[in-house]
C-alpha cells in the first residue's frame, strides 16, 4: 500500500523544512503555512519516494519535498495523474528539476538527482492529510474517462 510517510512544510526560503503530523492542503495553493504554495502554480506540492531517497543516500526532507512517500515510485507517475491523499486530491503537473541547492546537501547531488527528484503537483481539492494516509492513484486516462 502506498502511503504518506512524512509531511513537510517550508516556513521560509532557505530555512529548513518542518516535519508535520498533519497538514491542510488548500485548493489551488498548496499546504497551509508553506512558503512554496502559490495560487495557479504548477509547483504547489512536491512528492518523492523514500526508496529513491535511500538509493541516493539522502535524508527524508533534505530535498525540501512536501510529502515523502512509501510504496509508490513517484518517477512512474505522469502529468495529469490524480492522487487521493487523505481528504485532498492532487494532480501531477511535471517532474521536479533539481536546483543548485542540491549541491549544498552534497556536492554532485544536483547532477545525480536529475530526473529523480520527484513529481510536482497542484491541489485540486483541499483537505486534511495525515502521516500514514494511503495514496490512491488515478491514472490520467482514467481521470479523463471519468470526466466525460
Amino acid at each position: 500500500m502506498a502511503e504518506a510517510l512524512h509531511l513537510w512544510i517550508a516556513t521560509g526560503h532557505r530555512r529548513p523544512v518542518r516535519e508535520m503530523e498533519e497538514v491542510t492542503a488548500i485548493e489551488d495553493r498548496g499546504f497551509e503555512g508553506c512558503t512554496h504554495g502559490r495560487p495557479g502554480s504548477s509547483r504547489q506540492v512536491l512528492l518523492i519516494d523514500s526508496e529513491k531517497l535511500a538509493d541516493l543516500g539522502v535524508e527524508h526532507g533534505a530535498v525540501r519535498e512536501s510529502v515523502t512517500t512509501r510504496g509508490i515510485a513517484t518517477a512512474r507517475l505522469r502529468p495529469g495523474d490524480r492522487l487521493k491523499l487523505g481528504e485532498a486530491l492532487l494532480q501531477i503537473t511535471k517532474p521536479c528539476a533539481p536546483c543548485d541547492r542540491m549541491d549544498e546537501i552534497r556536492p554532485g547531488l544536483q547532477k545525480e538527482i536529475d530526473g529523480r527528484r520527484g513529481m510536482l503537483c497542484r491541489v485540486l481539492r483541499g483537505g486534511r492529510i495525515r502521516r500514514g494516509d494511503a495514496i490512491e492513484v488515478e491514472a490520467a486516462m482514467e481521470a479523463q474517462g471519468a470526466a466525460l
